[in-house]
């Protein structure tokens, strides 16, 4: 979406480290929020927002985000994006309610909302002349003014990317970067994220010396389809919205103990719910019975979720569906402004890479696609009224030096630190924490981290490594973030301080980039 607003302004290169559609994004089911029906209004949706947010939200940016949804709907349906209408014959759209919000607002595209909307862009990107899509190119790290240690202002004008189809590597110079880059939901062992997400952008970031801020905020959705083949299939909260109720092994109702609002509670609290449930019980898995509703609108309205279920011999009309809760959203990210500004010139964050304060503690659901959307459209306007016209030509970003690097003899490293990575956040910063998990976390991370840089001088550059390396970052940026938070707040919950403190406050990350030299490799560049 940001490539084709900036298009209207000059020519745009899109980066995508796998196929374009490959995304986060893409398996949405949900739909996107927006302000539209006509018993809605702007300052319930703000209100659901901070509520669910856990009064960490920034209201000023959620206001923003939320007023300029309906704008941004509009320029998703006119670049071909099409949701499903109302079926009652009268004009508008067909509306779902999920959990945390006051009314039903959530546009959708059957259950696919996401295919949907990566369809419609993908294929107004693929017939814009001003655009060149480029697939499997991945970047490695943000080149800065300041790392080429020209005088004044740090500025990012580009960045390193692998060709993973020639094995090059290419430095590509830029007025403006913008990194739209998604999640980290691969940090994690169990997750609903495809395996893209990789924090990718975060780490970059982070890296260059941009503060990153509420990383401890890692929302985990409460009903991941729990089958052996089913890798990490979501099963969409409109279920929850349609009347779906969440029981235990037992047929037992149970979020009801947690929360009032029971399975239409937000996020959060249905996932510790289900987390001290398994815990409690001893069971692997609890169940979504949507068994009292008619099989036809079952089928009509989630068609995605009943063909899949049914390919593994659950039939969702007359039998629950086994979840479990899985890492899904990263709360946090690089500091950022609804329209992308971040702490550095030349650099622009957009979507499930940048923190906004959109989110505050807990995403509400289906915000996430709104930010996307209006992050592009905004960003767009930005730069269109304060274009950046300093010369760059006297700029020459050096080539990738190799210098002693020879092919890896022992990708088995990079495989068991992968698992090791994963399994550590997932045993020791899942839902619920204590300071001795964390402890016992950063400890392991630390190690492993020192392990993959080892690795990443020693041998040539591959993107199973450059993503490990960046996942290993994310971690330790989740876990540092999560013990400077002493209290339970949203979707960080621990064990050492269960209560709400009494200060609202971010969390902030923001590390001096003269003193991470060696995590930029000026050995490996020279």
């Amino acid at each position: 979406m940001a490539a084709l607003k900036l298009a209207e302004q000059g020519k745009v290169i899109l980066a995508t480290k796998t196929g374009g559609g490959s995304s986060n994004t893409k398996w949405a089911q949900g739909g996107i929020s927006c302000v539209v029906g006509p018993y809605d209004s702007f300052e319930e949706h703000v209100d659901d927002t901070a509520v669910a947010g856990a009064n960490l939200c920034d209201l000023a940016a959620v206001r923003e985000v939320v007023e300029m949804g309906p704008q941004a709907i509009d320029e998703l349906v006119r670049y071909g994006v099409q949701f499903s209408p109302r079926n009652d014959g009268k004009e508008g759209y067909d509306l779902g309610k999920e959990g945390g919000h006051s009314h039903r607002r959530i546009l959708h595209a059957g259950d696919i909302t996401g295919a949907e909307i990566v369809r419609g862009l993908l294929a107004a990107v693929e017939a814009n002349e001003n655009i060149s899509l480029y697939e499997s190119l991945m970047a490695i790290d943000l080149v800065t003014t300041g790392w080429l240690r020209l005088p004044g202002e740090s500025r990012c004008v580009g960045g390193y990317f692998l060709d993973r189809n020639s094995n090059e590597i290419l430095s590509v110079q830029a007025t403006h970067t913008v990194l739209a880059s998604g999640g980290a939901g691969k940090v994690y062992l169990y997750t609903t994220n495809p395996d893209v997400a990789t924090g990718d952008g975060i780490a970059m970031a982070w890296r260059a010396g941009l503060p990153i801020k509420n990383m401890e905020f890692v929302q985990f959705h409460p009903t991941c389809l729990y089958h052996p083949d089913a890798k990490s299939f979501l099963i969409s909260e409109a279920l929850r919205g349609e009347g779906g109720v969440l029981i235990n092994s037992a047929g037992e109702s149970f979020v009801e103990k947690h929360d009032a609002r029971g399975s239409l509670a937000s996020r959060d609290i249905v996932a510790r719910a289900i987390d001290h449930e398994l815990k409690s019980r001893g069971d692997v898995c609890v169940y979504l019975d949507v068994t009292h509703k008619d099989s036809e609108f079952l089928k009509t309205r989630f068609p995605n979720i009943h063909a899949k279920c049914l390919s593994l011999g659950i039939d969702m009309c007359t039998e629950p569906i086994p979840v479990v809760p899985a890492a899904h959203y990263c709360c946090g990210g690089v500091a950022a402004t609804v329209a992308g500004e971040t702490a550095m010139k030349g650099l622009h964050v957009i979507g499930e890479a940048a923190c906004t304060g959109l989110h505050g503690a807990n995403r509400l659901a289906s915000n996430s696609l709104l930010e996307g959307a209006v992050g592009a459209v905004a960003l767009a306007k930005r730069l269109a009224e304060t274009p950046y016209t300093q010369d760059h030509k006297n700029i020459v970003i050096p080539d990738w030096q190799i210098n002693d690097a020879v092919p890896s003899d022992e990708a088995v490293v990079v495989e068991h630190n992968w698992d090791e990575v994963r399994r550590c956040m997932s045993d020791y910063v899942g839902i619920e924490r204590s300071d001795k998990r964390l402890a016992r976390a950063a400890r392991r991370i630390r190690n492993l981290r020192g392990e993959i840089q080892e690795y990443f001088l020693d041998y040539l550059v591959t993107a199973d490594v450059l993503e490990l390396r960046n996942i290993a970052a994310v971690a330790e940026l989740i876990i540092r973030s999560a013990q400077s938070r002493q209290e339970s707040r949203g979707l960080h919950y621990t064990l050492d301080f269960p209560q709400l403190g009494e200060k609202r406050k971010a969390t902030v990350i923001h590390d001096d980039p003269n003193k991470m030299r060696h995590l930029l490799n000026d050995t490996t560049y020279y």
